[in-house]
């Protein structure tokens, strides 16, 4: 380990090193930070770019008891470094080991999970109320920024932040993800003297004494607070914060760790909320992530060759060309949703609205009301942050929208928030909704094809993350494919749980027991000719990597027109940890051998 590393068990560590020694801690932390997710995975520009931020937040603050909250959480490892968990860095993302995210379970230190962005403000507002009920000490900061700004709850809670008057200071963590504003040294002067509290105290009492003037004192007044506002307006252009009556300052040098300990520890004087803006570099120190001009490597995924998003990826290009009318949208994921070849040939017909999911939706609405046909790429879990907007404004209007989902069901390593597995209950509780499931790379081209067909209403395809099989035959339109057939046990596999299924299958068949094996394709609506076909066994089997309470298996149980035996197989409603998705889905029934044990048990 490195030699100041090595040296850090909590934040307090960090009061008996000199600047010169922080900044070579600082270039240790990147290094360690590049090596562990190398190794392990997970989010790497953020974190290179907001190692001295956090140095001078916890070297200045007391955390836990000043609560610190990181929007998004995957910005949050330099974090966890610093408040004794570097030993534990080598389980990164693996089972029972280190979340990529802050963590309750984890640490003190970690006050909110927080991997949905644009939440952080509206946190520190309940946390701000509850502290001013109770009396406790101890401020509250926000970190907020890759992007979570451009979301709506964001202003939602900046907005009664400022109307409140709670005392939170909100880091805005500028990394060229969104709105960067022009610096000048007028701008920077001005900062500096109106970031001082001293110059603050004695403004308000001057204000103060002029507005008692007897006939001219309120003139005055005005007069000063217009001069000021003016001369705000013309050299800052984020004016808007104070607008919603939250005090600007910056922007501030993100890398500069003197003077962002400076300015952490003065904004502690200061009345009501706060913005700090930090201009800081994504992938700062690490040259390939520096260089990397889509997204300063985020993380260090991409789109595997042979996996679903790939397939999507290529289809979608094909059904554009084809179709003049068809335009892609996605929220702030254009690279991992597989859209940048889409992007890169049809420019003017994508739309990449930022971490905002709602308006994506509702967007779509509105071109699919203008004669457009739009197709919607988004992770499975992002998805339901939107839910409202999918079932009202497209489903109630019975809109021809296309929902790409990726990373349905489990996808693994990112844990709890990012597993997809609420969309199958949702999105088949939308009247009008058509789901496609594909079970196969082939699967892709053909399903976007026939949605495009469907103009009666919306459309979801969704798709895992895990690599994508390989199949000769497919299905066209929602008609289901029977893959085997037999006289007992009707096993369903939803997706890629058909590999499951007909794993499964092969173990009945070896010990005897007839097995017909089904790949639905479309989960809603149901094609009658699979319903027909599960009637006439002794026990059908639904698999699915859903929910299994409202999921597909009791939608389908409950189209069955003869009362034969069935078993409905899923996930159960919980929060699931990460872990390697076979793992998982080991670990709840969900493989070819429990399964089949399942079968046995429940033959009549």
């Amino acid at each position: 380990m490195s030699k100041l590393l090595n040296q850090i068990s909590s934040p307090q560590d960090l009061r008996k090193f000199t600047n010169a020694e922080l900044e070579e801690l600082a270039t240790e932390i990147r290094s360690f930070i590049v090596d562990q997710v190398e190794a392990n995975g997970g989010h790497l520009g953020s974190n290179l770019g907001i190692v001295e931020l956090t140095i001078a937040l916890h070297k200045v603050l007391n955390s836990p008891e000043d609560v610190l909250l990181f929007d998004t959480g995957h910005q949050a490892y330099v974090h966890k470094i610093l408040t004794g968990r570097i030993s534990e860095f080598d389980t990164l993302r693996k089972a029972n080991g280190l979340s990529g995210y802050p963590s309750r379970s984890e640490s003190d230190h970690d006050w909110i999970e927080n991997s949905h962005a644009s939440t952080s403000l509206s946190y520190a507002h309940g946390l701000s109320e509850a502290r001013k009920q109770s009396g406790e000490p101890g401020r509250i900061i926000a970190i907020i920024g890759d992007g979570s700004m451009t979301g709506g709850m964001a202003f939602e809670g900046l907005n009664n932040l400022g109307h409140s008057g709670s005392k939170v200071t909100i880091i805005y963590n500028d990394n060229g993800r969104s709105y960067a504003p022009t610096v000048s040294l007028l701008s920077q002067s001005l900062t500096k003297i109106r970031s001082n509290p001293t110059y603050v105290r004695r403004q308000k009492s001057l204000e103060s004494f002029v507005r008692k003037i007897p006939v001219f004192g309120p003139w005055w007044y005005s007069s000063i607070r217009s001069s000021k506002a003016a001369v705000r307006e013309f050299t800052q252009q984020n004016s808007f914060f104070e607008q919603l009556g939250v005090r600007y300052l910056g922007p501030f040098d993100g890398h500069n760790l003197s003077e962002l300990e400076d300015i952490i520890e003065k904004s502690a004087e200061f009345d009501g909320p706060t913005v700090l803006h930090v201009i800081t570099q994504k992938g700062r120190g690490y040259a390939p992530a520096e260089n990397d001009k889509i997204k300063n490597m985020h993380d260090l995924g991409a789109v595997k060759p042979g996996s679903y998003t790939e397939a999507f990826s290529n289809s979608i290009v094909d059904l554009a060309t084809k179709h003049d009318e068809v335009v892609a949208i996605t929220a702030a994921m254009p690279d991992s949703t597989g859209l940048l070849p889409f992007i890169e040939k049809f420019p003017k017909r994508a739309l990449d609205v930022g971490i905002a999911e709602q308006h994506a939706v509702t967007a779509a609405a509105g071109m699919a009301m203008g004669g457009l046909r739009p197709v919607i790429a988004l992770y499975s879990t992002f998805l339901t942050r939107a839910f409202d907007q999918v079932n009202l404004d497209v489903g109630l209007h019975k809109l021809p929208v296309i929902f790409c989902l990726d990373r349905a069901g489990v996808t693994g390593d990112d844990g709890p928030s990012h597993h997809g597995i609420l969309d199958l209950v949702l999105l088949s509780k939308v009247p009008g909704m058509t789901i496609f499931c594909p079970s196969s790379y082939e699967e892709i081209p053909q399903m976007l094809s026939d949605a495009y067909k469907i103009t009666s209403g919306p459309v979801a395809i969704r798709w895992p993350k895990t690599a994508a099989a390989r199949s000769d035959v497919i299905g066209t339109g929602t008609k289901a494919r029977q893959v085997s057939s037999g006289t007992e046990v009707c096993l369903i596999g939803v997706g890629k749980m058909l590999q499951v299924a007909e794993s499964a299958a092969e173990i009945l068949e070896r010990e005897g027991t007839s097995c017909s094996v089904w790949d639905p394709r479309v989960v809603k609506p149901f094609d009658p000719e699979l319903l027909s076909a599960a009637e006439c066994h002794k026990l059908v089997v639904s698999i699915e990597d859903g929910l299994v309470v409202g999921g597909v298996g009791s939608c389908l149980r409950k189209e069955l027109r003869v009362d034969v035996p069935m078993v409905n197989l899923g996930l159960p409603t919980e929060h699931i940890e990460h872990s390697k998705p076979e793992d998982i889905l080991t670990r709840y029934g969900l493989d070819a051998e429990s399964v089949a044990k399942v079968c046995q048990s429940n033959l009549p």
